[in-house]
Parts: C-alpha cells; structure tokens; sequence
C-alpha cells in the first residue's frame, strides 16, 4: 500500500479508536425464549408485527413456535420469508410494503444474519422511506431510531443481532455493501437453543466458523478494548469447547446454548472493534456468486491469518491459550502456528474446503477493488493491503487444474 494511504488509513482507525468510549454504542437486552416476546410487545404498545424470515424456515415451520405466541397474545401479524442467503434491495422494498400496508410499528428478525439484516435496513427504510439505501451505505447515515426491532437468530454465528451493521447487496449490480449506524442494533436478542436444532451440520459448521472469525478478527484488530478482548476471549472459548459438539448432535441443547452465546460474544466483539480483510473479501463473494457468508469467511480466514505474519503472533498466541490448544509458556509463533493449523483441521472435520469454484480469473481485479473500498481506512487489521495486494486472497481460491 501507498505510504500516504497508509498514513490516512491508521489516521482514520485512530480517530475511531480514541472515539469508541463516547459513541452510543449499547448492547440488546436478551430474551431466553421466543414466547417471552409477547410480554415485551405489549408492554411497548406494539400494534402490527413484521415478521421477516426466508423460505426454508418458513416451510420447516420453524416460526410456528412465535406465530403461535402471537396469536395467543391477539398481536396481529404478517410474515414475509422471501429474504435470499444474501439480502438484496429488492427483499428489503417488499418487505416494506407489507411493513406499510399493514400498518407495523414492530420489526423481528427471524433466522441468520441474511434476515436480521434485512430486518434492519427495512427499519431504515421505514423511517427514510424517500431515501434508497445505496444513500446509506457506509458509516453514521441512517440517524434516525427505528422501529421496535427483535432479532431472534436461528444461526449461532453471524451476530447480527448484536451489531450496528446491515449488509445489502444491490438486486441490479449484484454490489455488496454495508450500512453502519447505532439505530440498527436490535433491542431485543431472543438467544433460544431451541429455534437452531433444526440446522444441518454444514449450516451448524459454517455459521459457526463465521462466528469465530468475528472473535478472531475483532481480537487481532487495532482497536480492541477491554470488554471486545474478553469477549473475543469467551467466544472462541466456547466455540472450541461446543462447535464439534453441535455439529455431530444438533438436539444436544446445551452446545446449541453455548454457541447461540458465543456468536454473541464474538458480535459484541466486532460490532466495537470491526473485523478485517476476510470478511471485505467474504462480501466480494458473497455479493458476485452468492457464496454464503460463513462459508466464505471459513474458507478464507486461515489464508488471511498466515499473510498478516508476525504482526499477530502474540494475539494468535492469546486465542490458542483460550481454545486450549497452547499455554503461556509456548512460544509465540508457535502457539500462532498450533492456531491456525487447527482452523484447517476444523475445516477439514466440517469438510469445507479451500477453494470457491465460482470465481473467475477475470473478475479478480473488480472483487480486490470492492474488498479495498470495503476496508480501507475502516477496518483496523494489523497489517494494511491494497487492492492489488488482495487479489492473493482470491488466486488462492481459484481451483487448482
């Protein structure tokens, strides 16, 4: 990277950094189950609920346990579960139309972080109506409180129910982008085991590994504090302690609490301290193929992790001792080396590979540049890229002939 970006990047990241204390960050309240949702709704005079989910739960029945409540309760309701793996501008423009139609003042997320954050940009969009959400993107413009919003997520991984982040991508240009502003937390998190024993074990893997790579890069960043390094901390505890767990017995409950917590954990995490180059470029792929979030950053990230180098060896160190996996008194570089190499042994367990056979050569150059606008200055990593030093991430993906 040019020495004079460099120099703006970390001026930037610093600028955030000295800011975090005075920001209006806030954490949701957390709610054990789905049907104490009621209570809260009427206690906020909550007249029409948006329920927004995709398909897949939706033909599971997976919403019936809140439907259910609802009706008990007499709070009206409408469902929307059309939200695609990666939500475009056009779920969120339907969504709203039934948000108006029948006149909601409540918005639930129902599902992984595709739903939460559809959730969230048609909260957005509800108190903008005339402005599009390509005018949000980025950091602080939405500025305006949201309607009541619930996030109940059926993955243990993405966090979004914790964060002030929603990631759209365009219908039209198939551009992946994210919209940042502290109206978009949630209010209420339902962390319930219950809603995520249904999941398959390659959803149960790669969402899990996405919220591992939250805590890893919130952890490595240069803008960590006290409480995103514990919680960091925790989470990949966890996630190392109960990930294989509920991949081999998803009924077990107890793992599937345990990792419900931990993608908590890990978005308290990011949702300060932000992540890094795998997730910027997880959402090039995510926004060009449609690779789903989790896979990608679980394909990428122990690439990512071996090029930032010795930068990261002492904080590598510091999570190989959380997954128990290294003691203090191992060596640095190799307790970094132990950690990485058991997020490949990981992969290899959860049978996620290392390539994406949907990447063409040609559009490497086009995926770099959105990845480098994504995190530059943004995202505080360790050791700073461009876009030309990116596009390694993406030829590593390529299938070997």
């Amino acid at each position: 990277m040019h020495t004079l970006k460099k120099i703006y990047c970390r001026a930037f990241q610093t600028a955030f950094r000295v800011a975090i204390p005075y920001l209006p960050y806030r954490q949701p309240r957390i709610l054990g189950s789905v049907k104490a949702i009621p209570e809260v709704l009427e206690k906020k005079k909550c007249s029409s609920v948006l329920i927004i989910t995709d398909s897949e739960l939706s033909r599971l029945g997976i919403t019936k346990r809140l439907e259910k409540s609802l009706l008990k309760a007499q709070i009206p309701y409408v469902l929307y579960d059309q939200t695609v793996a990666n939500p475009t501008t056009a779920n969120v423009a339907q969504a709203l139309r039934l948000y108006q139609i029948h006149h909601c003042n409540t918005i639930i997320g129902f599902g992984g972080g595709s739903s939460i954050d559809c959730a969230k940009a048609v909260g957005a969009r509800a108190v903008k109506p005339r402005q599009p959400l390509s005018k949000m993107k980025g950091i602080l413009k939405v500025r305006k409180k949201l309607p009541l919003l619930i996030a109940i997520p059926t993955t243990a991984g993405t966090g979004s129910e914790t964060t002030l982040a929603a990631v759209i991508t365009d219908a039209q240009t198939r551009h992946k982008y994210a919209i940042n502003d502290f109206p978009l937390i949630p209010r209420y998190a339902v962390l319930d085991p219950k809603v995520t024993v249904s999941l398959p074990p390659s959803v149960t893997a790669t969402t899990g590994m996405d919220a591992l790579t939250h805590a890893v890069e919130a952890y490595i960043g240069n803008s960590t504090t006290y409480g995103t390094r514990k919680n960091a901390l925790d989470a990949v505890d966890l996630i190392f302690r109960y990930l294989d767990v509920a991949y081999l017995n998803g009924s077990d409950i107890k793992a599937r609490k345990y990792m419900l917590r931990a993608s908590y954990y890990a978005g308290c995490a990011f949702t300060k301290s932000y992540v890094g180059y795998v997730h910027a470029i997880a959402h090039s792929l995510g926004g060009e193929y449609n690779v789903p979030h989790g896979l990608a950053n679980a394909i990428l990230l122990p690439f990512v992790l071996k090029a930032y180098g010795p930068a990261i060896h002492k904080k590598l160190h510091r999570l190989a001792i959380a997954a128990g996996i290294a003691d203090k008194d191992t060596p640095a570089a190799e307790a970094a080396e132990a950690f990485i190499h058991a997020i490949q042994d990981m992969k290899k367990r959860f049978q996620i590979g290392d390539t994406v056979p949907a990447i063409r050569k040609e559009d490497i150059p086009k995926l770099a540049h959105y990845a480098d606008k994504e995190a530059n200055p943004l995202y505080p990593v360790p050791v700073l890229m461009d876009a030309k030093e990116l596009e390694q991430f993406y030829l590593q993906l390529l299938e070997r002939e």
